[in-house]
């Protein structure tokens, strides 16, 4: 059933039907809900697409995020979808791998579907081309950002805060050889957690020995291969701070295989909190950085108003992190 049948069966035009299925006030409310019923009865779905076209907007937010297979971009995803649903909006979802082709792609597919706004949730090299979205008046969040971008918002995540707790943790519980597994290079958050622990570990005056600063992948078969690396060095590490949760996961794993218990032999740290950090034996100690609060920030950047009573929309948006002490960490006792 098209909008032309349900004009038909109404009897009013089809410029009528249009006007009430959209809420335009010109119409009788008594006959604007005529026509919504009979639309109902017709099942009739308006076309959003073309609407947009007409209208120049959408109701359409775009989400750029390196990878859905990692449960803390997933996560982000399903709470912003959460938002979206309950303000009407859909999403558009495009997933780079750290792909220059890619990102470019969903620049192409966000301004052919007339995206409302769209939230840039990467940590890789900057995607320049969606900067451009801004002189095109599309609202765009990006995530983490060190430098301004004109007419974007950024939000800001606190690494320092959470990892200086883990640190002073480890520190407390009588560790002195602590190990650092960094993410990929040129990654923005794996650069500034790198650099977070290298400060916390001069704040508490303990050395930082050269074969236990080890660089992975953020993956679980890389914390998997770090591991390994760490456990041939000539001093072994009694305690392993990890670049995310999932390196984590893969250090759980190959310390098994090697028959090094945690937290007795080895204590691990992740970062993220990722929802299955807390369900793996022993629980993981790891630092929330919080997936809901970055993704209720990223809609509220994109759907807020331009203007408020105090001035223009807050560009600039705060994360904070913290330690979540669980039970892969405990003093040292030899």
């Amino acid at each position: 059933m098209d909008i032309r049948q349900v004009a038909k069966k109404a009897g009013v035009s089809i410029a009528t039907v249009s006007r009430a299925i959209n809420l335009v006030p010109s119409v009788q409310p008594a006959l604007a809900r005529r026509i919504r019923r009979v639309a109902v009865e017709c099942g009739y779905f308006p076309n959003s697409y073309a609407r947009s076209l007409v209208s120049g907007k959408s109701k359409l937010f775009g989400i750029v995020i390196p990878d859905i297979t990692n449960p803390f971009f997933a996560s982000i995803v399903d709470s912003f979808e959460i938002h979206a649903v309950q303000q009407g909006y859909e999403i558009l979802l495009a997933m780079t791998s750290g792909d220059v082709n890619s990102t470019k792609a969903a620049f192409r597919r966000m301004i052919e579907r007339r995206a409302a706004g769209v939230a840039v949730l990467t940590c890789g090299s900057e995607p320049g081309e969606f900067a451009s979205l801004g002189s095109r008046d599309v609202p765009v969040v990006f995530l983490d950002l060190q430098e301004r971008v004109e007419k974007a918002a950024n939000i800001r995540v606190d690494h320092l805060n959470g990892i200086r707790q883990a640190v002073q943790h480890l520190a407390a519980l009588r560790h002195t050889r602590i190990a650092f597994i960094a993410g990929p290079k040129g990654d923005r958050w794996a650069d500034a957690r790198r650099i977070a622990f290298e400060t916390c570990m001069q704040e508490v005056a303990l050395p930082i020995e050269k074969a236990h600063l080890v660089t992975g992948d953020h993956t679980f078969a890389g914390g998997r291969e770090m591991l390994g690396e760490l456990m041939t060095s000539t001093r072994i590490p009694t305690a392993i701070i990890c670049s995310n949760d999932l390196t984590a996961i893969g250090v759980f794993k190959e310390a098994g295989r090697l028959g090094a218990s945690i937290p007795g032999d080895l204590s691990v740290v992740g970062i993220e909190n990722i929802w299955f950090s807390a369900m793996i034996v022993p629980a993981l100690t790891t630092v929330d950085l919080p997936q809901k609060e970055v993704a209720s920030l990223a809609f509220s950047a994109l759907s807020g108003p331009e203007e408020t009573e105090g001035g223009t929309r807050e560009r600039s948006y705060a994360v904070s992190t913290e330690l979540i002490i669980r039970e892969s960490t405990a003093i040292k006792l030899k």
